[in-house]
């Protein structure tokens, strides 16, 4: 076998080498994310604002969980209902000493959770302007992700599914465009649920993804993490080496012309 060639994550000129983020959300403990975050090997975790305890983080397990040392902490305004309370969340989440990265979340409609386009806008254009580096979880679309792009924000994250539904990617044509068209890292997050869902991620031409409910879910957490990170590498390489052209007839693998005689 060939040795890969080195292939980083950059951010906001950062650079990760892993393209796994992970959310804390639904873990049944902080020794289960603990085992999970070592088992995959993810640089970047999530953490709803709203669930953790920024003044004492000592005490506050699911950030005892988290090695600030080996992971950016990173925030998110889940549970915002617009673009104001996006904002107030930021603003404490850097009040209380975080670096200045967000992930912005704004969901008013409580049933399938879908975000609102106008207000993610609106609070990237208003975080950016205050220096955040914004990373916004948004619709599959695309010219959403162009404006979010213009606006400033440092990656864009089409849903593949509805959060938690272990779907897969179900919105594949629009990020396929979105992909296509994007400067920044396109960050697929919301609905994987399967390993082969991020290896499909990643032969699309994703820069990462993000997940959290599956990981959660799993019966074995570290054996489920070590899936996940074979997945994203086998992905990704895939990608990098060009996967062959989809036929819509048979082409034989052993042509019969030209032995015969």
């Amino acid at each position: 076998m060939t040795e890969a060639k080195p292939d980083a994550l950059v951010i906001a000129g950062r650079t990760f080498r892993s393209r796994l983020m992970v959310g804390t959300g639904k873990f049944p403990s902080s020794q289960a994310l603990m085992e999970t975050l070592t088992a995959c090997d993810a640089e970047i975790v999530t953490v709803a604002l709203r669930r953790v305890d920024l003044s004492k983080p000592t005490t506050d397990s699911i950030m005892r969980a988290i090695d600030r040392e080996r992971h950016l902490l990173l925030p998110n305004t889940s549970g915002a209902r617009n673009a104001d309370e996006a904002v107030r969340l930021a603003r404490m989440a850097r009040a209380a000493g975080l670096e200045p990265w967000v992930k912005l979340e704004i969901t008013p409609e409580p049933r399938y959770l879908i975000p609102d386009p106008i207000e993610t806008l609106r609070a990237t254009e208003r975080l950016v302007a205050e220096g955040f580096i914004v990373l916004p979880y948004m619709q599959a679309d695309p010219l959403l992700a162009k404006r979010l792009e213009e606006a400033g924000a440092a990656t864009v994250m089409p849903l593949g599914a509805p959060i938690g539904s272990n779907r897969g990617i179900k919105t594949r044509e629009m990020i396929l465009i979105i992909i296509e068209q994007s400067n920044i890292p396109v960050v697929i997050d919301a609905g994987l649920g399967a390993p082969s869902h991020v290896a499909e991620a990643m032969e699309m031409g994703a820069d990462a993804v993000l997940m959290n409910t599956a990981l959660a879910d799993a019966r074995d957490h570290r054996g489920m993490g070590e899936a996940v990170a074979l997945a994203i590498r086998a992905g990704r390489l895939a990608y990098l080496s060009g996967l062959g052209p989809v036929r819509e007839l048979a082409a034989a693998s052993s042509p019969l012309t030209g032995f015969l005689s």
